[in-house]
C-alpha cells in the first residue's frame, strides 16, 4: 500500500469500518511510515478531543486575530451585506 492509497482509506480505517483484509495492508504501511502515522495519530486525538466534549481555550490574542480575519471575508463574499465589527 502506497501513502496516496492509505489516506484514501483513511476515514473507513479511523471509524472502523474497512475491509479487514485491506485493514492488515493499512497496519502494514503505518508500520514504516512515520508522516501517515502521524496523520492517523493526529486524526484519532481530534476524534477524542471532539467526543469527549472539551472546549479548547483560544488565547485572545489569536481569537481577535480569528474574528478580524472572518469579518474581512465576510465583506468580500457579501459586498452590499451588514457586517459586524
Amino acid at each position: 500500500m502506497k501513502c496516496a492509497e492509505l489516506m484514501q482509506l483513511l476515514n473507513e480505517y479511523v471509524d472502523g469500518s474497512v475491509d479487514p483484509a485491506i485493514c492488515t495492508a493499512f497496519e502494514q504501511h503505518l508500520a514504516g511510515c512515520n508522516p501517515c502515522q502521524v496523520v492517523v495519530d493526529n486524526i484519532r486525538q481530534t476524534i477524542t478531543l471532539y467526543r469527549n466534549g472539551q472546549p479548547y481555550g483560544l488565547p485572545r490574542k489569536y481569537q481577535r486575530r480569528l474574528h478580524a480575519a472572518l469579518r474581512r471575508r465576510w465583506r468580500q463574499t457579501h459586498p452590499s451585506g451588514p457586517a459586524s465589527s
